[in-house]
């Protein structure tokens, strides 16, 4: 049992629940490491939303609402850590979801389809197809969802995926705590933050921005200059952390 009043226990409570979740089948064990590194990340900008993020978010939204075929791409980590979220900002844009996964198994597909369908997720299901030009299994995809998508949702992306997505046209959106990864460095567009905060945020901006804020943030950013932001907040705070 974790104290309440311990001083990690939001983040302990999460490792408990991914550890159920990889028991279940719904996880891939890779996926512990990768939510780890996630983490570490998260540290360097305070668990907190920067103010490069609430922009990028803002912006997602936008992206998300003038798309004629918005998909959000969903894993096993993603699912875990945020099924109601994913639910609530399907219903916010009207983007599809589908599941795609780097460790894929039927069973899987199965398994994270349901418990996002538990939370009122409509998943898009079919006959995947090697649509990407890529030799492992997140080329797979429905050519009903991803296949024919213009803007699509990564949160906790691949960067190669990411970037056969981008080459083929799409708009891309990632969710990545890492300013340096390849996922945010070739996204169309990079939030830099956690997903339990970035997705329900988006969800509330999908609903609350104005047609003239829609059009502004959808054509007037620039994702390096996120970046950079993002990487100057996060040098500002360690230059502070021990003043």
């Amino acid at each position: 049992m974790i104290p309440q009043d311990h001083p990690r226990y939001r983040s302990l409570m999460v490792r408990e629940h991914l550890a159920r979740c990889a028991a279940e089948g719904i996880l891939s064990l890779e996926g512990l490491t990768a939510h780890g590194r996630g983490e570490a990340f998260d540290y360097l900008i305070g668990e907190r939303t920067m103010e490069s993020a609430l922009l990028a978010e803002k912006t997602a939204a936008a992206l998300l609402i003038l798309a004629r075929r918005p998909v959000i791409s969903v894993n096993g980590n993603t699912a875990a850590l945020a099924a109601g979220s994913i639910a609530l900002l399907q219903n916010a844009s009207n983007a599809a979801v589908e599941v795609n996964l780097f460790h894929r198994t039927e069973e899987r597909v199965r398994k994270i389809t349901a418990l996002l369908e538990d939370h009122g997720v409509q998943v898009l299901k079919g006959e995947a197809e090697r649509l990407l030009p890529l030799t492992h299994d997140r080329a797979l995809c429905l050519p009903g969802g991803i296949g024919s998508a213009d803007v699509v949702l990564v949160p906790l992306e691949d960067g190669d995926r990411c970037q056969a997505l981008v080459n083929m046209g799409k708009t891309v959106i990632a969710i990545d705590l890492n300013p340096l990864s390849r996922t945010a460095m070739t996204a169309t567009l990079t939030i830099v933050d956690e997903v339990t905060r970035a997705l329900p945020r988006m969800g509330r901006f999908c609903r609350d921005l104005t047609k003239e804020e829609i059009q502004v943030l959808a054509t007037g950013y620039d994702n390096r200059e996120l970046l950079r932001s993002a990487i100057r907040e996060i040098r500002s705070r360690l230059d502070h952390a021990l003043d």
